[in-house]
């Protein structure tokens, strides 16, 4: 697969389940929809409530997903939870062609396989003020069980000592929304934001 080239240098948004990645995406899109365009994954995972093929995600099956994967499509791809997600290289051609600002939600193991190609992006680490406050808005979807409320913790320790590496170009702390979506447009507005500190992991 050649390598994609002439971009408006993409967005990579990375951070744990439930920190409110999607929130801030919808209100960014609702605010400038000719600016930017959305990276849409493939994923194995059935849709939830509300969610479009083609919008949300492509989903497919793991037998359609394993195929694309050895015909080289995907930029990157991870298993989460069971489930296969993936961001093909077409999906982000599709995006630039518009002369849009493409954004990837990517999980952490994504972030590591873009940084060995020559994408380029921005990498922008959401994070939660705390795990506590994390494990109380999973709790507050009302679609998690404690077991899987449990398992999207632990990832979430993880994605965050790797973000501690400082592997971001920035981090934004989702305290308080209206702050957050602030810097989060400045930073995909292209503006200069100060860089966040990553919150203490022993709570």
């Amino acid at each position: 697969m050649s390598p994609i080239v002439d971009l408006v240098r993409p967005l990579v948004i990375s951070g744990p389940s439930g920190v409110g990645k999607s929130t801030l995406l919808t209100r960014l899109f609702a605010d400038y929809p000719d600016r930017f365009g959305f990276s849409v994954s493939h994923t194995t995972r059935a849709p939830r409530p509300g969610e479009e093929d083609g919008r949300h995600y492509y989903f497919t099956t793991r037998e359609k997903f394993r195929q694309l994967l050895d015909e080289g499509a995907f930029i990157e791809h991870a298993e989460f939870s069971g489930n296969y997600y993936g961001t093909s290289f077409m999906t982000v051609r599709q995006v630039s062609s518009t002369g849009r600002r493409c954004i990837l939600d990517i999980e952490a193991q994504g972030v590591r396989q873009i940084k060995q190609t020559d994408l380029n992006p921005v990498y922008l680490f959401i994070s939660p003020p705390s795990l506590t406050a994390l494990r109380e808005r999973l709790r507050g979807r009302g679609t998690e069980s404690e077991a899987s409320v449990a398992k999207r913790l632990a990832t979430a320790l993880k994605e965050i000592e790797y973000a501690q590496e400082g592997v971001h170009n920035y981090v934004i702390i989702n305290d308080d929304l209206e702050r957050a979506y602030d810097l989060f447009k400045r930073v995909a507005l292209d503006e200069e934001i100060p860089g966040d500190s990553l919150p203490p992991l022993d709570d």
